[in-house]
């Protein structure tokens, strides 16, 4: 057999039966996921220390999330996402005083994607009910909580029923500059 007409029939092949594997994003139906990566924190906290230096700090970071797709058309789609999220236990030193907070929280988001193949990207706003512990010289000084907005950008290459994706998130926190994550991650499409 002639190695042209060889390699022109096998591309053929993977050119008409790769939309049928790959055809999971715009689907309707459940997923679960996880994800790690890196979350930062950046507090101004020259209100209650004059001159401090802000909190900028990072740490490792995971959270698990699930949804529904509501598959529009095969390459756009709507959902909704629910996760909980822990952005580890950012700590560091300001002023000569160790200073460890612990962010926690529950989100829910809208999701909106736009698939091309197996590649995709997509985007989600919504809010996280959040929840952070703090300690001061490796002694508590209690936690708060509450609610705000977030919202986030992401890549994802869908691969028959598991979804590979990379996504960032920013929490727009009252009183915080900058609360974000980076993760890489594995969803499983229930379709």
């Amino acid at each position: 057999m002639n190695t042209k007409l060889g390699w022109k029939i096998w591309l053929s092949g993977v050119l008409i039966a790769a939309p049928l594997g790959f055809a999971q994003a715009g689907e309707s139906g459940w997923y679960l996921g996880g994800s790690v990566g890196s979350a930062a924190v950046t507090v101004n906290i020259d209100d209650q220390i004059p001159d401090a230096p802000d909190f900028d700090e990072d740490d490792f970071a995971w959270k698990i999330f699930g949804g529904y797709n509501f598959g529009i058309t095969p390459v756009f789609d709507l959902g909704v996402e629910a996760g909980y999220v822990n952005m580890g236990k950012p700590a560091g030193v300001i002023e000569d005083v160790s200073v460890e907070l612990d962010p926690t929280g529950w989100n829910i988001f809208g999701v909106v994607g736009f698939d091309i193949g197996p590649v995709g990207i997509f985007g989600k706003v919504g809010y996280l009910y959040w929840d952070v512990e703090g300690a001061v010289d490796g002694i508590s000084v209690g936690s708060t909580d509450g609610s705000d907005i977030g919202y986030g950008l992401g890549l994802r290459m869908n691969l028959s029923a598991v979804e590979i994706r990379g996504e960032y998130e920013v929490y727009d926190v009252d009183d915080v500059d900058d609360l974000s994550m980076w993760s890489l991650g594995l969803a499983y499409h229930f379709n």
